[in-house]
């Protein structure tokens, strides 16, 4: 029989067999889109911090820190891709005459900037 009772230190309990556990719930937390940079993020915190992950949960905190894991690796993302696409002249001009060599090097691109943003942001 689960019975929920107002204990005396404040807060409500339910009764479990002979024993009285708290009903603990965890803050609530803002709704922000979490993508494949704040993924990894948790998946890393998981497995390498997990004193870490379990702060952020316990605090309510971990959508919120993944959020903003995405947002900067997302822009960290962007600006670089662009930044090398200009220094390498990979270019509309060559997406237009050779679209195959446009590819291969935007591909190039991303593979590089993805690595160095898993290693300044996702896994730092």
């Amino acid at each position: 029989m689960n019975k929920t009772i107002f204990g005396q230190m404040g807060g409500t309990y339910t009764m479990q067999g002979d024993y009285c556990l708290p009903d603990l719930t965890l803050p609530p937390e803002e709704e922000r889109p979490i993508g494949v940079w704040g993924q990894r993020r948790l998946r890393y915190l998981k497995q390498h911090h997990k004193i870490l992950y379990y702060n952020l949960l316990t605090s309510g905190k971990l959508r919120s820190h993944l959020a903003d894991v995405e947002e900067d690796a997302q822009s960290l993302f962007l600006r670089l891709v662009k930044e090398y696409a200009e220094r390498e002249s990979v270019t509309e001009q060559l997406k237009a005459e050779k679209p195959m060599e446009w590819v291969r090097r935007i591909n190039n691109i991303r593979e590089r900037v993805t690595e160095t943003v898993n290693a300044e942001v996702v896994f730092a």
